[in-house]
């Protein structure tokens, strides 16, 4: 008999989870606070990742970060602040940027990655959300400095080692998969192993499915506290009624820690805003890149490309900066000849707050303070590619089963 779960947030990560869930006979209610047509999970490049092998933190990328403090368009922006949480992430941050954090994480994430995709796949195939944009084109990762290209051979050897598909391009191997590339360009490594979606015709598709088969969806309702005695949650509060449950997942991405904390609860997470532009017309974009110098990320979706970017640590607001709006579309002029993003398609400029944890890697499990919650947030860049996965781990502990991977490096409690 299927248990009554309550999922708190209802972006990627949420969805799927209410889909396996779904599969096993569990009887699911989701709430959110918006309404289902926004956030991380519309405005993402829509990459599905094995080729994503290190985390945000790693080595060097906290003084990147003081570095860049003071200029407001760059790739990796810290806003300065005093901030409580914000402080204490950015120390658990820094102490998590190691080569010894770094070596830990790669097969994990590696791991995850390649059961999403393949999760991706089956969804796909069996047609519960009828067609949608799934292609494996790979992605490119175009540089045209010396420095970044040996960095990034060193990331293509490392996950070469790990069994990836990487190729090395030459320019003529490069000019015929992606033509039109500025003469700047001094090469690329080709991710063979990487696929991509059209987020906002996936997810509005994934509620529908979900809607049909009676998922009960909560919309703009907001969980402001929960009820609870010694290990077991018996209800949530939102700001217009209480619901009872057998199991509660916690999937509220960048609002995680604040709800966290209503359980009495440490959990560690900041929202990094990313940007995107969408243009409707032909750009001659053929597959998904990231542009390196500039950290942009461009994705040919269904029916427009999208050019997205930038890790902005500034708290939990959706404000728009228009410096960091044109240094995206900057950027991706320079990198395609003959390619022009108007004022228009700029202003039209949208973002979403990407949950981060300290060590770059996603909380998901029991969390050792009850038995009957599952925590699945903290996914930082890799929202979108770990959806399936994540929700497939969420549903195979709530259904105490045999877990598809060793998931012990993403506790929800472990020390930084």
């Amino acid at each position: 008999m299927g248990k009554n779960i309550i999922i708190v947030g209802g972006g990627i990560i949420g969805l799927s989870s209410a889909y396996y869930l779904l599969k096993e006979g569990h009887h699911i209610t989701l709430i959110d606070k918006s309404d289902l047509s926004k956030g991380a999970s519309f405005v993402n490049a829509g990459y599905i990742t094995p080729s994503h092998i290190i985390p945000l933190a790693s080595p060097g990328m906290m003084a990147k970060g003081i570095k860049m403090m003071f200029n407001s368009s760059s790739p990796f922006y810290i806003k300065p602040r005093l901030d409580l949480d914000f402080l204490k992430w950015t120390l658990n941050f820094n102490a998590s940027s190691t080569k010894k954090n770094v070596e830990k994480a790669i097969p994990l994430i590696k791991d995850i990655n390649l059961l999403s995709r393949d999760l991706y796949s089956e969804i796909y195939n069996s047609g519960d959300l009828g067609e949608f944009h799934l292609e494996k084109k790979g992605l490119l990762m175009l540089y045209k400095t010396a420095k970044e290209g040996k960095h990034e051979a060193e990331v293509a050897k490392r996950a070469e080692d790990e069994g990836l598909e990487v190729k090395t391009l030459t320019l003529k191997e490069l000019s015929i998969l992606q033509p039109n590339l500025s003469h700047e360009i001094l090469g690329a490594i080709h991710y063979e192993c990487d696929a991509h979606t059209t987020p906002t015709e996936l997810m509005p598709k994934l509620v529908a499915y979900l809607k049909r088969m009676g998922v009960v969806f909560k919309t703009n309702e907001e969980a402001l506290d929960f009820s609870f005695h010694d290990r077991k949650i018996s209800s949530v509060t939102t700001n217009k009624e209480t619901y009872t449950a057998d199991e509660f997942v916690l999937a509220s991405g960048s609002w995680s820690e604040g709800i966290a904390k209503k359980l009495k609860l440490k959990l560690r997470v900041q929202p990094g805003k990313g940007y995107r532009i969408n243009v409707h017309r032909k750009t001659g974009i053929l597959l998904p890149a990231i542009l390196m110098e500039a950290k942009v990320a461009v994705t040919p979706m269904q029916g427009f490309t999208r050019f997205a970017g930038t890790m902005e640590l500034s708290g939990i607001n959706h404000d728009i900066k228009a410096e960091r709006v044109h240094a995206i579309a900057n950027a991706a002029t320079s990198y395609y000849d003959g390619l022009e993003i108007t004022e228009t398609e700029r202003s039209e400029a949208q973002c979403g707050l990407r949950p981060v944890s300290p060590d770059g890697l996603p909380y998901i499990g029991r969390s050792s303070g009850y038995d009957n919650l599952t925590i699945a947030t903290g996914h930082a860049m890799m929202g979108w590619s770990l959806g399936p996965a994540t929700g497939k781990l969420v549903t195979e502990i709530i259904s105490d089963q045999k877990l598809s991977m060793d998931i012990d490096g993403f506790h929800p409690d472990r020390r930084f």
